[in-house]
């Protein structure tokens, strides 16, 4: 990996929760969408119950951190494929730059007017 690929991640990695979770719920909501179904996707993502995700957006977690202490990454994330910002989030190489980036992939398909059992890969 390039020296200023990892510098690139490594921003987004050091980003606190705080800032990118309004990010990822405003993009949902100017779309008719709501701040529960985000919350739902990214428990469904990651493992984390809702209360801990409200914690974890109080405290001054990264975003790198929240997606690392994930407590239980769905086995079907993997089926997660598609572009976003114009890579293939099947194709990322960097493990942790690829779990962020399905995320950003579901958050998408929601905006978009995706229905949730299609999201979540039901």
């Amino acid at each position: 990996m390039k020296q200023t690929e990892q510098q690139t991640f490594e921003k987004v990695y050091q980003m606190p929760l705080g800032k990118v979770y309004p990010l990822l719920v405003n993009k949902a909501i100017k779309k008719g969408r709501t701040q529960e179904e985000v919350n739902e996707i990214i428990c469904w993502l990651t493992g984390y119950s809702p209360r801990q995700l409200e914690e974890l957006l109080n405290l001054s977690t990264t975003y790198g951190d929240f997606f690392r202490n994930a407590p239980a990454p769905n086995p079907n994330r993997k089926l997660i494929k598609g572009s976003i910002c114009g890579i293939r989030v099947e194709e990322i190489e960097e493990p942790l730059m690829q779990e962020i980036r399905y995320l950003d992939k579901l958050v998408d398909e929601l905006a978009k007017g995706k229905p949730m059992e299609k999201i979540l890969r039901t």
